[in-house]
């Protein structure tokens, strides 16, 4: 086998082998978990060959990580809305310490290059999330990062601009560090505030906690789940590969968008600025 079949636990899940009984049996566990809340945990996703490696890539280039210059946030990850009173959730800023490896620090002939890129991967992706077929996000900069959460650092309440991300974590936290999200929080046409701004006040009786571990790949809706990493109260670095993909060629993420979570921007961004492969009309 190659090497990129080595990063993947094909014994427990054939992504390779499409018309498989078991490809057929995860694919509909993720599609019915996904149908529920959202969010769907492949336990031991990655061999420990293949997490070894991933990890020890990240560990070699978290250094390299952005920290954004602005430590504050809404959960739309843009700017407050003079409009609305000073609790409205766009004007709620929390804080959003993490930083990111960028794509362009894992390029072809690492491991996660290759796994990010492996076609059966893909497919698989696609069949579990109910789409005809998904594409690499074309951003040079963020269609595949880590996210570098050190101790005392935390990335607060949010949206994710994408419909979905597929995650997998490298390295959890010794203490706190925590994935929490609500399940379905806005829809395709409604933003929803007041359950928002319930979250925001502190209520929990819609919050779940993953119990994530080294190795797992994690499907997750974050469109419309609002979602945090709590605060690492550890004494090491909590690692999250994340993988972004889109139902269409060519998309890039927006200049400004960018720029602020990655201290970046090429010039793929200046000339398709804003390109963007939205079905509704809600916050970024």
């Amino acid at each position: 086998m190659t090497k990129v079949e080595n990063l993947i636990n094909l014994s427990k899940y054939p992504i390779n082998e499409p018309d498989s009984p078991q490809f057929k049996k995860v694919v509909n566990h993720v599609k019915n978990e996904l149908s529920q809340d959202g969010c769907s945990v492949l336990s031991d996703f990655l061999t420990d060959w293949g997490l070894e490696s991933i990890a020890n890539e990240a560990e070699q280039r978290k250094d390299q990580a952005y920290y954004s210059e602005s430590k504050l946030c809404n959960v739309y990850l843009a700017k407050g809305n003079p409009k609305e009173s000073k609790d409205h959730p766009q004007n709620v800023f929390m804080e959003r310490s993490n930083g990111f490896i960028t794509a362009d620090f894992l390029s072809e002939g690492t491991f996660s290059y290759s796994l990010y890129h492996w076609e059966p991967l893909r497919v698989f992706l696609a069949k579990c999330l109910s789409k005809q077929k998904l594409y690499i996000y074309e951003d040079p900069v963020s269609n595949m990062i880590v996210n570098v959460c050190k101790p005392g650092q935390t990335f607060n309440w949010h949206f994710d601009t994408n419909e979905f991300t597929i995650t997998y974590l490298l390295k959890g936290a010794k203490s706190g560090g925590c994935f929490e999200y609500v399940p379905n929080l806005r829809l395709k046409d409604d933003e929803c505030f007041d359950e928002v701004k319930k979250v925001l006040d502190g209520d929990r009786s819609r919050v779940k906690r993953l119990d994530l571990r080294s190795g797992d790949l994690q499907f997750f809706l974050g469109r419309y789940s609002l979602h945090r990493v709590t605060h690492n109260n550890g004494n090491t670095d909590r690692l999250l590969l994340i993988q972004s993909f889109t139902e269409a060629p060519g998309i890039v993420g927006s200049k400004e968008r960018v720029k602020d979570l990655y201290g970046k921007v090429t010039e793929v961004h200046n000339k398709r600025d804003g390109e963007q492969n939205r079905n509704d009309n809600l916050l970024d």
